[in-house]
C-alpha cells in the first residue's frame, strides 16, 4: 500500500514536469509549444505550431497514460508513459542535432530548461512505476477471500458404500459368522439328576 502511493505520487510528478516542459525554452530560447509535431518526422524548421498539435500533445498523452496507470494501479502503463515522453524528446533531439549540426547545452543557443523537464518527467514516471506494486494477481487475490480454489481436474473423494460389522461368532468363537438359514445348534441337555445312582424301572 505504502509503495502504491509512493509510486503513484513520483509518477504523477514526472506526468506535471513532462506537461509543463512545452512552455519552457527547448533550444535557443524557443519554446516546446513552437516546435510542430510534424517537424519531428521531416525534420526541424522555424515555422510555428498551434498548442495542441506541438510537443504539447505527446506530453499530454504521456501525462493522461501516467494518471490512468495511477488510477487503475497498472505498472505497465505507466512505464509506457514515461516511455513515450522519453521516445518524444529523444527523436526532437535527434531533428534538431541534425538542423543544427550539433547540440549545445546551457547559454541562450543551447538546450533549454524545457528539455531537462521532458527527460526528468520520463524518468520520474519510469521510476514510479518501478516503486509501485500494482495490483495484486487475480487468483492471488481470489485465494485470498475465498480460500484456495479447487483443482479443476480434481476427482471428487471415494465413498465406499457402508459395511455393517460382522457379528461375533457364539460362545466367544473365533470362526465365520453363522449362516442365518441354518439352525442353530442345542447345547446338550443337562443330566438328570435321578438317573445318577437309581437303576432304571422297567
Amino acid at each position: 500500500m505504502v509503495r502504491n502511493i509512493l509510486g503513484s505520487a513520483v509518477a504523477l510528478a514526472g506526468a506535471a514536469a513532462a506537461v509543463w516542459s512545452p512552455f519552457r525554452a527547448w533550444y535557443g530560447g524557443r519554446l516546446g509549444r513552437d516546435v510542430r509535431i510534424e517537424d519531428l518526422f521531416g525534420g526541424i524548421t522555424a515555422q510555428g505550431s498551434d498548442l495542441f498539435a506541438s510537443l504539447l500533445a505527446p506530453m499530454l498523452a504521456a501525462a493522461v497514460l501516467a494518471l490512468l496507470g495511477v488510477v487503475l494501479r497498472s505498472r505497465l502503463v505507466v512505464a509506457l508513459a514515461g516511455l513515450v515522453a522519453l521516445a518524444f524528446t529523444v527523436l526532437w533531439m535527434v531533428r534538431q542535432g541534425q538542423a543544427a549540426g550539433s547540440l549545445t547545452a546551457g547559454g541562450d543557443g543551447g538546450l533549454g530548461p524545457g528539455v531537462a523537464l521532458a527527460v526528468g518527467g520520463g524518468l520520474l514516471m519510469l521510476l514510479g512505476a518501478a516503486i509501485m506494486r500494482g495490483r495484486p494477481c487475480g487468483r492471488r487475490a481470489r485465494g485470498r477471500v475465498g480460500g484456495p480454489e479447487p483443482h479443476e481436474n480434481a476427482e471428487p473423494h471415494e465413498t465406499r458404500p457402508y459395511e455393517e460389522p460382522h457379528a461375533q461368532p457364539p460362545y466367544g468363537g473365533t470362526g465365520p459368522p453363522p449362516d442365518a438359514t441354518q439352525p442353530m445348534p442345542r447345547p446338550p441337555p443337562p443330566d438328570d439328576p435321578w438317573s445318577q445312582g437309581h437303576p432304571h424301572r422297567s
